[in-house]
């Protein structure tokens, strides 16, 4: 399946949000979507799992598929398609990037350790320091303030920092220079 049928590579930004475990990351990653939507933005997302997962229901026809061998497995509706497929080791984020259908922008929730532009979502109540190199970052999400050369938000600022994301990334030719903080570095 080429869903990417195009000879020419996307040339879409690519953001990461990160943080520690339970700090709020995908309660904010919701809100961002819904503003960046409410924008008439198309985003897609990635959810960086550490441990196994299990997206197909025990007992359902393609679970079925699954079990018996496939090492992949296609679940196809009128409005949706999921692939599963079996892995040796992990993809890097560039070859998960390439399986998906074309976007505006892509958010990501984790990849700590990708070369991609983040912002952190942090809360003093869960540790004392932050996850991302300052050089790494882009913007905070917090409930304190940091000594950083850096945008900072509220928790709750998702249209904050969804104006910060539009004019750093997708404005004028989305090449991400908005800032001058981006470049190559936030494309695909």
């Amino acid at each position: 399946m080429d869903v990417n049928p195009s000879s020419k590579p996307l040339q879409r930004p690519v953001v990461s949000i990160v943080g520690r475990s339970n700090v709020g990351k995908t309660t904010f990653l919701v809100k961002l979507i819904e503003e960046l939507k409410g924008r008439g933005y198309r985003v897609g997302t990635i959810k960086h799992y550490q441990h196994e997962f299990e997206i197909d229901q025990p007992g359902k026809d393609s679970w079925r598929h699954a079990q018996a061998g496939s090492d992949v497995s296609v679940i196809a509706a009128p409005h949706k398609v999921a692939l599963v497929q079996k892995l040796d080791q992990e993809l890097p984020l560039a070859r998960v990037l390439a399986l998906m259908l074309p976007t505006d922008i892509v958010l990501t929730e984790g990849y700590k350790g990708a070369d991609r532009p983040k912002i952190e979502v942090f809360r003093k109540a869960h540790s004392d320091q932050l996850v991302s190199r300052p050089e790494e970052l882009i913007a905070i999400v917090t409930d304190q303030p940091f000594d950083l050369p850096v945008p900072q938000f509220a928790l709750d600022d998702a249209a904050g920092v969804a104006d910060l994301i539009v004019r750093s990334f997708l404005d004028s030719d989305m090449t991400g220079s908005g800032d001058g903080r981006c470049g190559e570095q936030c494309l695909e």
